[in-house]
């Protein structure tokens, strides 16, 4: 039975519903897969992200903080070393990555990475780090790249095609999905009553963290804007984050803000069937699958950091890219909810692609690129 080991140097906890699926479908190809993680540093610890799993191998972390980055060092089990393949994640302050990396000819052992390709957020694209995160793309055996944006990025390195595993990056949507088919009309009539919403209203709905990469101001300045088009025009906004007093000021004079903190669950699912838009003009990530799993189209900007993520919004398809400032932006959402033929094709198209990047399918992805990564010889 081959063995391969995934490291991850703190078990997130929206990945437990993955790695348990992933579990069994490598034991179902006669694959023994291990977990391998440590714990949260002590600045990670806030954000209260980490789950368990009973047959995953903890390790204790070792980590020093330096010029506001964690540095860290991530024990490997003694009993593992027997191991077919190991995959890491794509880190450059993960120290104890770099023996399975520039030792290759010395452990024997393939290896795999599996990230973004890029620091998606960085401001310095062309600086050192990113630099010396391109020099260790081709020292692995196999990569499992987020999406297809990280592909591409892949292939510019040179890296080969044929070594690429597009895993589709998703969570478990299952759950979601109930709660917005729980929902009924006599419950939206009331939450609509609630907030002060006529029944005719239009209402934009943004739903994530509020911190300075979602820009937030040209968000709220986009929005005046599409209230002085559409009188009756609403903007919900949930979620927490550095960036709440900002939206706090804003809602103090525009009683048609509404910032309702964070909402998960049933309510969570309640504003989406609430929404006819949802507005993101930063960056975006995985939450671009609750506006697809809704039929809810998403409007972003074009020049905003986003995550690999971003490769699921399909300009003109499931969503809108926007290019250009805050009235440009509130124009093309105005433009959207008055033309119900492109706003019937977005939300078609943003439902069928909820179908597709979901849990199950990414499993099924990183299982079959972990079976022709064991089938293949190592890399030269």
């Amino acid at each position: 039975m081959k063995k391969v080991v995934i490291l991850q140097h703190r078990l997130l906890h929206y990945r437990l519903g993955f790695f348990a699926g992933l579990h069994k479908a490598c034991e179902e190809k006669g694959i023994a897969l291990h977990l391998v993680h440590g714990q949260p540093t002590l600045r990670e610890e806030k954000k209260r992200d980490v789950g368990t799993l009973p047959w995953a191998d903890v390790v204790v972390n070792r980590y020093v903080s330096i010029g506001g980055k964690d540095i860290l060092w991530q024990p490997f089990p003694e009993r593992h070393r027997d191991a077919d393949l190991v995959v890491v994640m794509q880190e450059n302050r993960l120290l104890s990555n770099y023996p399975w990396l520039l030792f290759r000819d010395v452990h024997k052992v393939k290896t795999a990475y599996w990230g973004h390709g890029r620091n998606f957020q960085t401001t310095r694209p062309a600086g050192l780090r990113e630099k010396w995160k391109q020099f260790l793309v081709g020292r692995v055996d196999w990569w499992f790249a987020y999406t297809d944006l990280t592909k591409d990025i892949l292939l510019l390195d040179g890296y080969p095609a044929e070594r690429i595993t597009v895993l589709d990056n998703a969570i478990d949507n299952e759950s979601f999905m109930a709660d917005l088919t729980a929902i009924s009309a006599a419950y939206l009539t009331d939450l609509r009553s609630e907030l002060g919403i006529s029944e005719n209203a239009q209402i934009g709905l943004y739903c994530g963290s509020l911190y300075p990469d979602k820009r937030l101001d040209y968000m709220v300045a986009a929005a005046d804007r599409i209230r002085s088009s559409l009188p009756d025009f609403h903007l919900l906004i949930i979620g927490d984050g550095p960036s709440a007093a900002e939206i706090r000021v804003a809602a103090a004079s525009r009683p048609w803000l509404h910032q309702l903190g964070v909402r998960k669950g049933i309510e969570k699912a309640a504003y989406f069937r609430l929404a006819d838009v949802v507005l993101n003009p930063g960056l975006v990530g995985l939450h671009v699958l609750d506006s697809f799993c809704a039929g809810v189209p998403m409007v972003t900007t074009s020049d905003a950091r986003h995550s690999p993520e971003i490769a699921y919004l399909k300009d003109g398809e499931n969503g809108l890219i926007v290019r250009g400032d805050a009235d440009v932006y509130a124009d093309a959402i105005v433009g959207l909810l008055q033309h119900r033929e492109l706003y019937t094709r977005l939300q078609t198209n943003a439902l069928a692609d909820a179908r597709r990047y979901t849990l199950q399918n990414m499993v099924e992805h990183f299982t079959d690129g972990i079976v022709q990564c064991l089938a293949m010889k190592r890399k030269g």
